[in-house]
This record gives structure tokens, C-alpha cells and sequence, in this order.
């Protein structure tokens, strides 16, 4: 396989130009990064500490293996809207007891973890990619449910949540509920639906209704405990599989689900060498523009990203605007398909078409490098089938 070359001047005006744009929006990407992290902000969790619990990120951390890596989806769900950056709930993929897995977590300390419908199509993307990948799911629940301003725009595509759990089940894809706190109404049927839940002693309240309601609606005076908490539910109900003394011993359990699970993740490891790129990937900071009608080499990126800069090019004289290949990243073998001017023509079309084809038959991941304004237009194109050869790639 072709070890790409590079013609990168970093010494060039337009290559400094380049990384400084760049790299003052990654500073203000990390900003929203760090506000997402920060969840309510000092005050609740302050408040959240003096009840002697862990904070979201902290009980993801005693989850994964020691030095694992977690790989967050959707860091920055509901940016630039009224709600919190991250929408009050942390998604992610990262390695538990040796198993790959999909990790949902409530973060209580935004207004109680209560869900808004950016946390819903958040979840629900998690959701989704645990199935896709056949990747156990652990929940670390703890949430006032629905948020209540919101709750019109909830009530019907928040039952897909139900719908998705009981989809993993049926696929035999192990789902595992760690309760650390509240979980009520229609959140008590996540750990109901779970295949394995786990609820935290004096902490978990796992029930359709609070004693208020319950006071209100029968007469009958209740509390929590009796009502949800973990020993009723570990010796009574059996909604409870296991009964944890405290978050720690929690997630100890989690972790023993999955270590007993066996599970082996959906497709092959690395079967290529993942060697480092030839070329400096920082210098991927100085490639692109930060005007986006300036074109550039997909090229020069790709030689900075895939294992030892090595790309074999697939129909290279052809379809000149879409760059299409074989490589492998971090041992995997990829197909590649990258834009390397700003739309793409009937040829790009077939190409795309072709190359997708001849991936899907060897069962490899696309990996896009997408740039592109999408289709050309005008009387010419369209009279020449665009839409015919657009819908066969699509």
C-alpha cells in the first residue's frame, strides 16, 4: 500500500494563518466542553457533595478499567439553546471489566438530571449505537424524570427510550441499571426494563409514585423508603437484583455483571499494523482554511490520520472531486471516502456509489471526511440525471 507524501510548507503564511484559526476554535470548543463538565455549576454541586455522593464524571471513572479511555458522545448536546451545554446527561463508550460498552449517566446536579428533549435524543442516539455495535448498556440513573416546561414535547418520543431497551433485550445485547437516586414516574422503568439493576441503599427511590401522590390520590401515608427505596425493592419487590451499601459497592457490582457477562462485541479487533502517521498529525491544525470556500487536499489530512500514512486510492482519475480509498486506523481496516473540492458531480456520484458497494460486500466501516456544499445544480445536471445518480449513492 502507497505511503502518502505531503507538500505542507509548515514555514508558510497560509499554513500559521490556518492554525491560529484553528486553534482559537478549539479554545472556544474547550470552553464549552469545560461548561458541559461543570454541570449545575459550583453551587449544586456543592450541594450534591454534602449528601455524600459522587459526581456524574467521578462514578463513570470508578466504572471503567484503570488508565481505559471514555470516548463521549455528544459532548455538547443542546449548545446554543435555553437548556445546559450537554443537556444534563453524559453518554459514552468507554472499556468495563475488559468489555467495550455504552455508558449513559444522569447528571443530577442540572435541575435534579431531569430530561429535556435535547437529553432525550441524546440518550436515544446512545441507545442506538449500543445496538448497532451490539455493546452492553450501563445506565447510572439518577433523575427527576421529565422536565416539566417540557414535558408536551416528551410525552409521545420519549417512549422510545422503552422501546429501544426492550429492543436490546430481545437482541440479547446485555442492559444494566446502576440506581444512585431518584428514578420515578416513567424513569422507574428503566431499571425495571433493565436485565440487570443495581440500587443504591438509602439513596435509590425507584417508584411511579412519591408519597405525595400517593397520599394524594389513596389516602395512604408512605414514604420513600417504603415506597422505593433499595431494601424494599432487594426484599420485597425484586425489582432490585442487587443491593448496593453505598455508590462504591454500586459500581463494584456493575463492574462483576460485567466481568460475568463473557460478551465479545460485534465484528473483529485490529488486523493491521497501527502504526503512528508519517506525517506530524499536529500539522492537521495548519491544513484547512477557516474560510470554507477554500478547498484543500483531503490528502494532507489523511496522511496525518490514518496507521503509517498509508492510503491505497480507489479510481483516482476519476470523480477528481471525491477522493475515495482503502486504509486502516489504529489497526482497523476503513474504507474512505473524502470530499476534495466543494460539490460533487454525476461522476463523484458513481463513484461514491461504486465504492460503498465494494465496501459493504468485504463488511468494512466508511469513514467520511465530509466537506461539501452537496450536489451541483443547474440545467445542464439536472437534464444529465443528477437525481438519479445522487439517489443511487445515497
Amino acid at each position: 500500500m502507497a505511503v502518502l507524501g505531503s507538500r505542507v510548507d509548515t514555514r508558510s503564511d497560509t499554513y500559521r494563518d490556518n492554525r491560529a484559526a484553528l486553534l482559537a476554535v478549539l479554545a472556544a470548543h474547550d470552553e464549552q466542553l469545560a461548561l458541559a463538565r461543570a454541570g449545575g455549576g459550583a453551587r449544586y454541586i456543592e450541594r450534591h457533595r454534602a449528601r455524600g455522593r459522587l459526581l456524574v464524571h467521578e462514578r463513570i471513572e470508578l466504572l471503567l478499567d484503570r488508565d481505559a479511555h471514555f470516548l463521549e458522545l455528544s459532548p455538547l448536546a443542546a449548545w446554543g439553546t435555553e437548556f445546559s451545554v450537554g443537556a444534563s446527561i453524559v453518554t459514552g463508550i468507554g472499556v468495563v471489566s475488559g468489555v467495550e460498552c455504552v455508558i449513559i449517566a444522569n447528571d443530577p446536579t442540572v435541575r435534579g438530571g431531569a430530561m429535556n428533549p435535547h437529553t432525550l435524543r441524546k440518550q436515544l442516539r446512545a441507545l442506538e449505537i449500543a445496538r448497532r455495535n451490539r455493546l452492553p448498556l450501563i445506565w447510572l440513573v439518577e433523575s427527576g424524570g421529565a422536565d416539566l416546561p417540557t414535558q408536551a414535547d416528551l410525552f409521545i418520543p420519549a417512549g422510545r427510550t422503552f422501546h429501544d431497551l426492550t429492543e436490546l433485550s430481545s437482541m440479547g445485547i446485555p442492559t444494566i441499571a446502576l440506581v444512585f437516586g431518584n428514578s420515578t414516574a416513567g424513569g422507574a422503568y428503566v431499571p425495571g426494563m433493565c436485565d440487570h439493576a443495581v440500587l443504591v441503599d438509602r439513596q435509590a427511590k425507584v417508584f411511579l409514585g412519591g408519597p405525595p401522590l400517593v397520599k394524594m390520590a389513596t389516602g395512604e401515608e408512605s414514604d420513600d423508603e417504603s415506597l422505593g427505596g433499595a431494601e424494599m425493592h432487594s426484599r420485597v419487590s425484586g425489582v432490585s437484583d442487587y443491593f448496593a451499601a453505598d455508590e462504591r459497592d454500586c459500581i463494584r457490582i456493575g463492574r462483576q455483571i460485567v466481568a460475568d457477562l463473557g460478551w465479545r462485541k460485534l465484528g473483529p479487533g485490529p488486523t493491521e499494523p497501527a502504526d503512528e502517521p508519517v506525517h506530524d498529525p499536529d500539522e492537521l491544525l495548519g491544513i484547512a482554511s477557516a474560510d470554507l470556500r477554500v478547498p484543500f487536499d483531503p490528502r494532507e489530512v489523511l496522511a496525518r490520520v490514518v496507521d503509517g500514512s498509508r492510503f491505497d486510492e480507489y479510481k483516482p482519475l476519476y470523480g477528481t472531486s471525491l477522493v475515495t480509498g482503502w486504509a486502516s486506523i489504529h489497526g482497523y481496516p476503513v474504507g474512505i471516502l473524502a470530499n476534495a473540492r466543494g460539490v460533487l458531480f454525476m461522476d463523484e456520484a458513481k463513484k461514491a456509489t461504486e465504492f460503498i458497494l465494494l465496501a459493504n460486500q468485504v463488511d468494512r466501516p466508511l469513514v467520511f471526511l465530509q466537506n461539501t456544499t452537496g450536489y451541483m445544480v443547474g440545467a445542464h445536471y439536472e437534464q444529465s440525471g443528477m437525481i438519479k445518480d445522487g439517489a443511487k449513492m445515497i
